[in-house]
């Protein structure tokens, strides 16, 4: 996880604990058990220790299902290849907006529809977004929306991708060519 994956609110020193963070903490557990029950400890020790790292571990899935009530089976429905386009659409539907790793998998899903990108174009979270402008199934529309996008350079992905208007995809092209450090040395 990068550190740009935490997200702040208005408070300051606050992070709103996100599914992608509470993820990453229960995947992090999981690797640190297995690690654990390769270590040549006393067995009183290792019991303990297991036992504290699996009620670690609970908590973490137990916070993931209060993010998004069913968070484990969902996030198993979209990682399946056969999963319809339906199917992710109703999830985004009904996903809360803090649900980051599920509408991130969506948004990377070789099936979602273009309808369903353009809903997850306007979600808070920049890797969301950038999916959405680096998928083949985006339509223009959404592609044009996120090449306006000020808060990012969404635009580098627009301009690379084949469903971009040919218009917009070379005026996009023309701004990194402008923005390149060899045209500055051309001057």
């Amino acid at each position: 996880m990068r550190r740009s994956d935490l997200s702040r609110p208005p408070r300051k020193g606050r992070i709103v604990r996100t599914s992608q963070i509470v993820f990453g903490e229960r995947q992090h557990l999981l690797r640190v058990l297995d690690s654990l029950e390769r270590t040549a400890i006393t067995r009183a020790r290792l019991q303990q220790e297991r036992r504290v790292l699996e009620e670690m571990i609970h908590a973490r899935t137990l916070e993931l299902n209060t993010i998004n009530s069913g968070w484990d089976q969902k996030v198993a429905m979209v990682l399946k290849a056969d999963v319809r386009p339906e199917t992710l659409e109703q999830l985004v539907r009904q996903a809360p907006r803090t649900d980051y790793y599920l509408l991130r998998l969506i948004s990377e899903h070789p099936k979602v529809p273009a309808k369903t990108l353009s809903t997850l174009a306007t979600h808070h979270y920049p890797a969301i977004r950038e999916n959405v402008a680096r998928h083949p199934n985006s339509d223009a529309a959404t592609l044009t929306k996120l090449s306006k996008d000020r808060s990012m350079p969404l635009w580098y992905l627009v301009a690379f991708n084949p469903n971009t208007p040919a218009a917009l995809r070379g005026k996009l092209q023309e701004r990194m060519r402008k923005q390149s450090p060899q045209a500055g040395k051309a001057n």
